[in-house]
């Protein structure tokens, strides 16, 4: 992992929660993307497939990317954690994973295993299952490119 430069929050309603931090932290503006099929591709919670869908927002903060996700339908690991613990941090990122298999196989050598996956835009994610060892999760990540351009934005 070259660097960590995202957080992410969990939420119940992406578009208050989208206009809390404008308003309170002046945080934004926000790029809305809804990562669904098609486009979401090959998705597995707990190393099976499974089909899920979210609708996220990214805003920067200096250097550090703040992302807010909203589960839309399936089963998944936001689904989960909002369910167990409420809106909340969920994960950190390491976004400059240059080999994404040679990190999930080293990872999986110490006993942390892939809560979820899935391919979007020609991207590759995984969340890691670090609870245990860093008290949240991280998520991996590799893009070959650039994120399309956002449906909307706010404000």
């Amino acid at each position: 992992m070259k660097e960590i430069n995202q957080v992410c929050v969990v939420v119940k309603d992406l578009d208050k929660s989208m206009e809390q931090y404008w308003k309170t932290f002046g945080i934004g503006p926000w790029q809305v993307y809804t990562y669904a099929p098609p486009d979401l591709k090959n998705t597995t919670v707990r190393g099976k497939p499974e089909l899920y869908s979210m609708k996220l927002a990214l805003a920067m903060v200096g250097p550090v990317m703040v992302e807010l996700i909203q589960p839309l339908k399936g089963r998944s690991h936001y689904k989960e954690f909002l369910d167990k613990k409420g809106e909340g941090l969920h994960h950190i990122a390491a976004f400059k994973v240059e080999d994404i298999d040679e990190v999930i196989a080293h990872l999986k050598k110490q006993g942390i295993d892939v809560l979820m996956s899935g391919e979007w835009h020609g991207g590759r994610f995984a969340y890691m299952d670090t609870e245990k060892q860093l008290g949240t999760v991280v998520e991996l990540v590799w893009r070959p490119g650039t994120r399309p351009p956002p449906e909307r934005t706010y404000p």
